[in-house]
C-alpha cells in the first residue's frame, strides 16, 4: 500500500497491519529497544525513518529493515541538538513527503544512589535526552502529523509512573516525558492525532551498560540479572501492537501494572516494591 506523498518502491509486507504503507521515524534505533521495534515493524511492509547517533550500526538495521521488504533510511541524529532534531523530520520529509508515526525511543539511564554522585551534571543529560529531545523532535514532526492524522509514541518507563532507588534522574526525566505527552494527548483530542505511551519494566537492553555510575562514567556492563528480565524483541512486539491499536498507555509488566494501582491505596508497598526490584536486580 503506497501512500500519497510515498514513491520509494512497492514494499513486501510479512504481516498484516493497520500500519503497512505508513512512513515511521524511530529514534535510538541502533540498539537495544529500538533496533527490536525496527525489524518488528520492518516486517510489516512500511517506509522506516531510523536515528541514533552511530551511523554505522544504524546503517546495518537499515539493511536487515529493507530485506524484512520495507524501505529504510538511517539518519544519525544526536537528540541533544535540537537542529539536529529538526534535521531529521525534513530528511523524512524530503525523502517520504509525510510521516505518519513518531516512535521517541532515544533514551539513557543512570545507576547510582543520588548522595553517592560526584558530579549532577548526568541529570541535565538525562533530561536532555528522555525529554527535551522527545519535546523538540515531536515539535518538529507535530505539524506533518496534523496532516495525516498520525500517532504519536513515547516509549517511557515503568519509572516514569513511581520513584526508582538509585536511577533518580532516569525516573524524574521519564516522570516529565509522561506528563509532557499526557498534556500532549489533551490537545491533540481534536486533531485526530493519537498519543500513545509505552512503560516497560526491566528489558535486556544495551542501555543498562552505559548507566551512569556514581564517578559519572558508564558501568560498562549490565548490573541486571538479564536471564530473568524481558527481552528486547517481545517488548518490541508489545509496542507495535499497541501502536497499531492507538492505545492510551500500555504498561508492559505485570509489576509495573499492579504497581499502578497499589499506589493509589497502599504506596509504601510500592516503594518497597522499587526497592526490592533494585536490590534483586530484576
Amino acid at each position: 500500500m503506497n501512500q500519497p506523498g510515498v514513491s520509494d518502491g512497492p514494499l513486501l509486507a510479512r504481516v498484516e497491519s493497520p500500519l503497512a504503507g505508513l512512513v515511521i521515524v524511530l529514534t535510538g534505533a541502533s540498539e537495544g529497544i529500538g533496533r527490536a521495534l525496527a525489524l518488528e515493524l520492518s516486517q510489516r511492509g512500511l517506509y522506516l525513518v531510523l536515528a541514533a547517533r552511530n551511523a554505522q550500526r544504524l546503517e546495518e538495521v537499515a539493511k536487515v529493515c529493507t530485506a524484512h521488504g520495507s524501505i529504510a533510511a538511517a539518519v544519525p541524529t544526536d537528540l541533544v541538538d535540537p537542529a539536529q532534531c529538526r534535521a531529521l523530520i525534513d530528511a523524512t520529509i524530503a525523502r517520504f513527503g509525510r510521516i505518519d508515526v513518531l516512535i521517541n525511543n532515544a533514551g539513557g539511564t543512570m545507576w547510582a544512589r543520588f548522595d553517592a554522585l560526584d558530579d549532577l551534571s548526568v541529570y541535565e543529560r538525562l533530561m536532555k535526552v528522555n525529554y527535551l529531545g522527545a519535546v523538540h523532535l515531536t515539535a518538529a514532526a507535530l505539524p506533518w502529523l496534523k496532516q495525516t492524522q498520525g500517532r504519536l509514541v513515547a516509549v517511557a518507563s515503568v519509572a516514569g509512573l513511581t520513584g526508582v532507588p538509585e536511577r533518580s534522574g532516569y525516573a524524574a526525566s521519564k516522570h516529565a516525558m509522561v506528563g509532557f505527552f499526557d498534556s500532549l494527548r489533551i490537545e491533540l483530542e481534536e486533531s485526530g492525532v493519537s498519543v500513545t505511551i509505552i512503560a516497560p519494566g526491566f528489558v535486556r537492553s544495551e542501555i543498562h551498560k552505559r548507566a551512569i555510575g556514581p564517578d559519572g562514567q558508564p558501568l560498562g556492563a549490565s548490573p541486571m540479572q538479564v536471564e530473568r528480565i524481558m527481552t528486547a524483541e517481545e517488548c518490541a512486539r508489545l509496542i507495535v501492537g499497541a501502536i497499531e491499536r492507538r492505545r492510551r498507555l500500555v504498561i508492559l509488566s505485570r509489576r509495573g501494572r499492579i504497581a499502578r494501582w497499589l499506589k493509589l491505596i497502599f504506596p509504601g508497598v510500592v516503594d518497597r516494591m522499587a526497592a526490592r526490584a533494585i536490590r534483586e536486580r530484576h
